[in-house]
């Protein structure tokens, strides 16, 4: 069985920025691709940024520029940089890492607010 434990969010100011961590651990090989999503109460989960095993980046357009995803896969981990943070960026965000034959694991989600 894989866990994902989220740490990083909190209340910041606009302008501000925050580090998520994302680890995970249980039963794992490999990470294929590793990646943060958000959601708001009421709308869907989406993408904020997403790395590959070899280090290939995708990123919403709403946050480059602003955010960084890296990955640790020694310690199973991946991270979320944010800078210049604003209010539309508030919300629950969640880890999810991609395992062969598994699939997807998802994180409990840590709550980010930006206030103004």
């Amino acid at each position: 069985q894989v866990q994902l434990v989220e740490s990083g969010g909190g209340l910041v100011q606009a302008g501000g920025s925050l580090r998520l961590s994302c680890a995970a651990s249980g039963n794992i090989f490999s990470i294929s691709v590793m990646g943060w999503y958000r959601q708001v109460p009421g709308k869907q989960r989406d993408l904020v940024a997403a790395i590959t095993s070899g280090g290939n980046t995708n990123y919403a357009p709403s946050v480059k520029d602003r955010f960084a995803i890296s990955r640790d896969n020694a310690k199973n981990t991946v991270y979320l940089q944010m800078n210049g943070l604003k209010p539309e960026d508030t919300a629950v965000y969640y880890c999810k890492i991609m395992l062969p034959y598994t699939g997807a694991v998802w994180g409990q989600g840590t709550q980010v607010t930006v206030s103004s």
